[in-house]
């Protein structure tokens, strides 16, 4: 078990190099295809139309999905990189803090 004080040096180290918060985004970023049913020559060709979505998913089975722009794409990818790695890094600091449940020996 780690010591109060390993467990202390660990959890400023964590929470320093934290990503900014306000800056985060749940979800995953998907690029799909979307078809007119009539009327547009690149659809009847098959081709269709290339556009991103953001999807997330909420209790109940219930999807949430919004239309993104191209040019906000490597914005938004970088917000769900952050929520990412903050959430990974609010377990760690999660699982240092389990030194500080029991009185030091």
């Amino acid at each position: 078990m780690m010591k109060q004080k390993e467990a202390l040096k660990r959890r400023l180290r964590l929470a320093a190099d934290l990503p900014p918060v306000a800056e985060i985004l749940r979800g995953s970023l998907l690029q799909r295809t979307i078809r007119h049913k009539k009327g547009c020559p690149k659809c009847d060709r098959g081709d269709g139309h290339p556009v991103w979505v953001l999807t997330v998913g909420y209790p109940g089975g219930v999807t949430k999905q919004f239309s993104i722009r191209p040019e906000t794409v490597p914005q938004i990818q970088q917000w769900i990189q952050n929520y990412r790695d903050l959430k990974a890094r609010l377990e760690a600091i999660c699982e240092t803090n389990h030194a500080f449940l029991r009185p030091e020996e």
